[in-house]
């Protein structure tokens, strides 16, 4: 069938504390060979597959349970082909994504020969195409249910692919679960679609703009909750599930109501905005129990949840390619987790490889999951560069109006159309899902609490940021190194928002640092105040498992590596956090080889960029404790730089009575927290605290350094942490003389 499939790393057990070699980790990745060229009909292709097995610290020996396949010559026609990337989940995740690899294009080229066969010109219209394939999946279903190799029961697979039409250009985008299918197209000065023929391979330079040819099908979905609601599912968070956060009673009928009159676009997500911040989405759970808990709402196989509306029907789309289009990116959710669609286009269209591509965006998840979590989840990319397209294959205009229906747009959840293709990607760009996440997860949070609790080492600037002098760091780059600094920063949210002058400001600021083979550049569990980028050169993330003692001084186990190169375009950063607060390392990261590092500092960043809202916020409220109101407005703002973000969950107590205490804090607005304060007769006074309240401050004063009373979040909070060390620093810095702090 010549299939393209992947195969599941079956070496060596590893136990949590061996580090990986360089071998090892390139063991997790499967990818082609070398860029792959065809032309299908009227279109020229170029692509490239890589799939990266993920990192879990408690279970080294995860098999990679995503898959994906691509088929020439599919159904017997040379100008067709089948692109899929599927996803598994569960015990037998894995099992359930090679199923579907195997069996869905079998089954779906039998049945497209079969229907074209009964044809009288030999070929299927839209529709037709369109529902083979959804039989076909259904039918994989189906099988997948009674195959006796796997159990299906609690576990299947997300599935997005794409028939590629190459006789009359078109394509058909299959979707069940989510991962995504995304089409960047090339794009004027006005920000429209350009119209010049496409005659050149993507290039470094181009303008893409991004459009969804899929959407998530999770509980986001306002189409999706009331769907799954009316086969009797349950839609909640784990943190709801387990009595840590509150449940909307009314939510299922007011989504029913809004569903009924025709509402989605405004207040699509709202269900879970919040809990995912920290990794907690909206699931489908039975009414009889906590199972199966699924965080999409359709896959093949899980049996159970098909039941509660999981259904492996395919949503579907089938438009045209044009000139315009220049690449389509299928991956698997790890991908999405952490990069929006446009981002992932911007970065494929550094390169003139897919291949270079794929690697570029796998690395660039994988290290924005090693930031954010504690673990990573598989990452699986294919990635297709349209060199050109034949208008004569296409269809007929009359033909054209019929391939994008208002049925199609209506399923994607947008209003319906009267343009025909371009009525379509506008359509799609507006297409919602669920949201990227901004923020570490909660499990993360708290490592890096107890990780700073247990560092006594710190490896930031002796001088405050009043103090910092930013012009010292002001050098000229060149324009190929602002270029590569960039790429670099182009995809990272930190620098999302930030203008062209701020922009410019950061190229003058960014320090170079020439490292040796061996150097550290961070080390675990240190508070740093630096971002890098990898200009040159190869460096190892290494990371110490909890109670892991670093017995042979290397770091602890090898999890990555992160390789920078000028001649590919590849330059991965690592130390985001640092930007935004004085954190903890997560990981340590060496140098391998002689290289090249860019390196951004806090304070600089912060001068740059101003304050954050939050950050201002925080400084009205520190205002009102005593040791702070004689504070200078550049005081304040130095103090407010020493603040850590940290997280806990309902029933977590944040200080305790009696205990020696190092931080007081200040709840960030939507927290909620219950102080008991004992007096010396022994009566406790209960009240609650809320957002922008503050507490903790008693150890600031005098001698005292235990807490006065005992705080445990009422829910799931957020609080700016600011240690008593950090406070003497910057009064140490501002005040040589007497202080109220002892």
């Amino acid at each position: 069938m010549g299939c393209s499939q992947s195969t599941v790393d079956k070496g060596p057990g590893k136990t949590g504390a061996a580090p990986m070699s360089k071998q090892e980790i390139g063991k997790r990745i499967d990818s082609i060979d070398e860029t792959k060229t065809c032309t299908l009909g009227g279109v020229k292709l170029r692509y490239a597959y890589l799939s990266q097995r993920g990192y879990y610290p408690d279970d080294t020996n995860k098999p990679n349970q995503d898959s994906y396949v691509v088929t020439h010559d599919f159904a017997g026609r040379p100008a067709d082909a089948f692109f899929g990337v599927f996803d598994g989940h569960g015990r037998d995740g894995d099992k359930c994504a090679q199923f579907v690899r195997d069996g869905l294009p079998a089954l779906l080229a039998r049945a497209m020969t079969k229907e074209r066969a009964a044809v009288s010109a030999g070929e299927l219209g839209k529709e037709k195409t369109q529902e083979v394939i959804s039989k076909a999946h259904s039918e994989c279903n189906r099988r997948m249910h009674v195959n006796q190799e796997l159990d299906d029961s609690l576990s299947g697979t997300t599935s997005i692919s794409v028939y590629l039409h190459g006789g009359r250009n078109r394509i058909t985008i299959s979707n069940v679960g989510d991962s995504r299918a995304v089409i960047g197209r090339v794009a004027t000065p006005e920000g429209k679609e350009g119209a010049a023929a496409n005659s050149t391979p993507v290039a470094p330079s181009s303008t893409l703009k991004a459009f969804a040819l899929s959407r998530d099908q999770t509980p986001y979905r306002r189409d999706e909750r009331v769907r799954c609601r009316k086969a009797g599912a349950r839609i909640l968070s784990l943190d709801q599930i387990e009595g840590l956060e509150p449940i909307d009673e009314d939510e299922a009928e007011r989504d029913e109501q809004i569903h009924m009159n025709g509402g989605s676009g405004s207040g699509e997500m709202v269900l879970g905005e919040e809990i995912d911040e920290g990794g907690d989405p909206p699931r489908v759970w039975s009414p009889h129990g906590d199972y199966p808990g699924t965080a999409f709402t359709r896959s093949i196989g899980d049996h159970i949840a098909e039941e509660l509306g999981v259904t492996a029907i395919p949503e579907m789309l089938t438009r045209e390619l044009t000139p315009e289009d220049r690449i389509i990116v299928l991956a698997s959710d790890g991908v999405f987790e952490f990069l929006t669609n446009q981002s992932v286009i911007d970065i494929c269209a550094k390169f003139a490889d897919p291949l270079e591509a794929c690697r570029a965006v796998v690395a660039e998840s994988y290290e924005l999951w090693l930031q954010y979590e504690l673990r990573t989840d598989d990452i699986t990319m294919i990635c297709m560069f349209v060199d050109g397209v034949d208008p004569s294959h296409s269809l007929r205009a009359s033909d054209v109006a019929l391939e994008v229906s208002a049925k199609d747009l209506q399923v994607l959840g947008t209003p319906p159309s009267t343009e025909a293709a371009e009525g379509e990607s506008d359509a799609l760009a507006m297409s919602s899902s669920r949201p990227v996440r901004k923020n570490m997860s909660l499990e993360k949070s708290r490592q890096l609490q107890k990780m700073k609790k247990a560092s006594s080492i710190r490896d930031v600037t002796d001088e405050s940021e009043e103090d910092f002098d930013i012009e010292s760091l002001y050098n000229e780059k060149s324009d190929e190194e602002k270029a590569r600094i960039a790429e670099a920063i182009r995809a990272s949210v930190v620098f999302q928002n930030i203008t062209e002058a701020q922009r410019e400001l950061i190229y003058q600021v960014m320090e170079p640092m020439e490292v040796k083979k061996g150097q550290w550049i961070i080390k675990q569990g240190t508070v740093g105040d630096r971002f890098y980028i990898v200009d040159e050169g190869s460096f190892e993330v290494r990371i110490l498992a909890e109670n892991q003692e670093d017995t042979d001084g290397k770091g602890g186990n090898r999890v990555h590596v992160y390789e920078g190169s000028r001649e590919r375009h590849s330059h991965p950063s690592f130390g985001e956090l640092a930007l935004m607060y004085s954190a903890p390392r997560a990981a340590s990261v060496i140098a391998q080889t002689d290289g090249h590092l860019w390196a951004l500092h806090r304070y600089a960043f912060r001068k740059i960029t101003a304050e954050q809202g939050a950050r201002r916020d925080a400084e009205k409220v520190l205002r009102k404790i005593d040791v702070f109101k004689s504070f200078t407005s550049d005081e304040m703002k130095d103090l407010t730089s020493y603040l850590c973000e940290a997280k806990y969950g309902r029933g977590d107590t944040i200080i305790r009575e009696g205990e020696a205490g190092d931080s007081l804090f200040v709840i960030l607005p939507g927290g909620n927290c219950e102080r008991v304060l004992t007096a010396e007769d022994g009566k406790r006074t209960t009240t609650k605290l809320d957002g922008d309240d503050f507490f903790g401050e008693e150890i600031l004063k005098g001698g005292g350094k235990k807490y006065q009373s005992t705080v445990t979040a009422t829910n799931k909070i957020s609080c700016w942490q600011l240690s008593r060390s950090d406070v003497k620093r910057v009064i140490g810095s501002k005040r040589k003389g007497s202080t109220n702090m002892a």
